[in-house]
């Protein structure tokens, strides 16, 4: 579970970096790498970044029962 959660930390990093790449400099790096943001690979990144971020949600509950 420990590894789980490292994963989903950095794969929200990057998507959180990639955001601000993309409204600092308007430059979509997956879409680059991928060819487009229509490709079969971008879709797979982003929902890999999406479920990180609702798996992330739980965390909430975590942090709230801590104080």
């Amino acid at each position: 579970m420990k590894a789980l959660n490292i994963v989903s930390l950095l794969v929200l990093i990057l998507g959180g970096l990639h955001l601000l790449v993309i409204g600092l400099f308007e430059y979509d790096v997956v879409s680059e790498v991928f060819d487009g943001s229509d490709s079969v690979g971008a879709k797979i990144v982003y929902i890999i970044v999406g479920l990180a971020a609702l798996y992330g949600l739980s965390f909430f509950s975590k942090v709230s029962s801590e104080d």
